[in-house]
């Protein structure tokens, strides 16, 4: 299990202009809807957007904190 406010710092911490929300999908806290909004994607495309997202949250996902992730992504502007 990993608390909404440490996911959203990990992915913080690798896109540290990131306005980012994260929303509990289940109450179990592992299973995550984020929206992502930060200027390191202008230019990205979609898939390596998400990629960025996942390296971010990569220990939370190995050692099973993590067990979903639902990603939307958008250009801060």
């Amino acid at each position: 299990m990993i608390a909404q406010g440490d996911l959203a710092a990990l992915i913080r911490q690798a896109l540290p202009d990131a306005h980012v929300e994260v929303y509990d999908r289940t109450g179990t806290l592992d299973h995550y809807d984020v929206f992502i909004r930060s200027k390191a994607f202008a230019g990205v495309p979609l898939l390596d957007r998400h990629r960025m997202v996942e390296q971010a949250v990569r220990e939370a996902r190995a050692d099973g904190r993590l067990h979903a992730l639902a990603i939307r992504t958008e250009v801060l502007e």
